[in-house]
């Protein structure tokens, strides 16, 4: 997907972030629940005792002095009347309805009669105006008279819902009607208010700070965990510019040692296989060369035009076989670098090649300095100027120099090459021209010999087809430190 992180760490990282997000979204979420219902079944415990108190001190009086009583105990949070008709008692309570009925039952005591039922309560901001009767919200006590099918326990206030505006907070309203010992039956508007729905300050810190330091922990155990990665990928890609280059350290975890040990030793094999290789291709190299002079110096009892044919032929022989032995090398790899003046060494190119009568121009920035090996940044400009001259006529040197890196053009104006050969070119032996003849074609390993020089110097060459023709060799090459 696009979206995700092209990065392990940042895959990791937003993993995390997303798990610990959800975790704490969904304990904040219970935690507000369960905190909602304890102090649900906190505030009703009062109200309930409260009642269930009421009733008893109604009972032991006469009916003559309970109207004077209730008159004093009807204030808010709870009103009460004995002039109320009967209220329908919801027949599916809900689970509050039903809670509340509950703790009712544990103080009135078994036997006694009871009906309950629940209707929503808002209450308006502080400096709002208050219903009627008294009653400090958006709900008026229900007005005498009206019967159980208009259900006293649905009455409200003007504008009062299931949504309440904005300033209110929500609460539960409970009609509760308590049959006493001689028959009368008692009404209690009760109102148990809903704590506010704000997330309290305290928790919301709590939460955040919780976030945040398991968050920071995770990002820095996984940047610790990952950065090992980083230092054996840009290990290998220094491995392909030199093979001698020092091995990795072989600390860290044991994970991490185990990989480090194991890149070290994959270098040191690899290693003595080009050693290996190279030293038996040097051996080949020095010990063909006495067949070669003696096959010379039988040539030399041939007729003239047979003489002339087989020497060319042995001189080939050589040149081959000299820059076989120069690729297998891996030229540059462990060259010694020093400051180079790129100007300098441009010029001395191109005063060579004038004298030979071929046209070398340059143009472009000054190239100043730069870190590297002078006799193999020469050959590899050399082998460039050589194809270009070969196969285009003239030959330009464009020099564009930046900050941290060098870069050096080589310019025709010949065909160009197919598009789908332009990488192939730099394979070895990989030519162009099938016909095999070193003065068509060559051996096919300049242009691999210039990639290998320019990796080796920590740079890289890539070939483009100019827009209006020829082919543009492109070598880049960082301004580097002394090794």
């Amino acid at each position: 997907m696009r979206l995700l992180p092209r990065s392990l760490f940042g895959r990791m990282a937003l993993v995390l972030f997303a798990g610990l997000l959800f975790a704490q979204l969904l304990s904040s979420v219970i935690n507000f629940a369960e905190r909602d219902r304890l102090l649900l079944h906190a505030s009703g415990r009062q109200p309930v005792q409260r009642i269930a108190d009421i009733v008893r001190l109604l009972d032991s009086v006469a009916s003559d002095e309970r109207a004077r009583i209730v008159n004093i105990l009807n204030a808010p949070p709870q009103l009460v009347s004995l002039d109320r008709d009967p209220v329908v008692a919801d027949p599916n309570p809900d689970f509050d309805v039903a809670r509340f009925a509950a703790l009712l039952r544990d103080a009135l005591g078994s036997g006694r009669d009871f009906r309950v039922r629940a209707v929503q309560w808002a209450q308006e901001s502080p400096g709002g105006r208050g219903a009627p009767g008294g009653w400090p919200g958006r709900w008026a006590p229900p007005a005498r008279g009206a019967g159980p099918g208009g259900g006293p326990g649905m009455m409200m206030g003007p504008g009062m819902g299931m949504g309440m505006g904005p300033g209110m907070h929500g609460g539960m309203l409970f009609l509760t009607q308590v049959r006493l010992a001689d028959g009368t039956w008692v009404t209690f508007d009760t109102l148990v208010p809903r704590e506010s729905a704000d997330l309290p300050l305290r928790l919301v810190a709590t939460l955040a700070i919780s976030l945040v330091a398991v968050l920071l922990l995770s990002l820095f155990a996984v940047r610790w965990v990952v950065r090992p990665l980083g230092v054996l990928a840009k290990a290998a890609d220094e491995l392909g510019r030199d093979i001698d280059r020092a091995p990795l350290p072989e600390t860290g975890p044991l994970e991490v040692r185990h990989a480090a040990a194991a890149f070290n030793a994959m270098q040191g094999r690899l290693q003595r296989f080009i050693r290996e290789r190279t030293g038996i291709l040097a051996a080949m190299s020095h010990d063909i060369k006495t067949p070669l002079t003696r096959m010379r110096l039988r040539a030399e009892l041939l007729d003239e035009e047979t003489r002339e044919r087989f020497g060319k032929d042995l001189g080939e022989i050589e040149e081959m076989v000299a820059e076989t032995l120069e690729f297998i090398r891996g030229v540059g790899a462990t060259a010694q670098r020093q400051p180079v003046d790129v100007d300098a060494l441009l010029e001395s190119l191109q005063a060579d090649y004038v004298e030979t009568g071929r046209s070398v121009r340059i143009e472009g920035d000054p190239g100043g300095q730069i870190v590297a090996n002078a006799p193999l940044l020469r050959r590899c400009l050399g082998n460039l100027l050589d194809n270009a001259l070969a196969y285009a006529g003239p030959a330009t040197i464009s020099v564009s120099a930046g900050g941290t890196e060098l870069v050096i053009c080589v310019l025709d104006q010949g065909p160009g090459i197919p598009e789908a050969d332009l990488e192939n070119v730099f394979e070895p032996f990989h030519r162009l021209e099938g016909s095999r003849s070193r003065a068509t074609g060559g051996t096919g390993l300049g242009l691999t010999i210039a990639r290998n020089i320019a990796q080796g110097q920590g740079g890289d060459l890539v070939l483009r087809n100019r827009a209006h023709g020829g082919l543009e060799a492109v070598l880049t090459l960082p301004r580097g430190t002394r090794n």
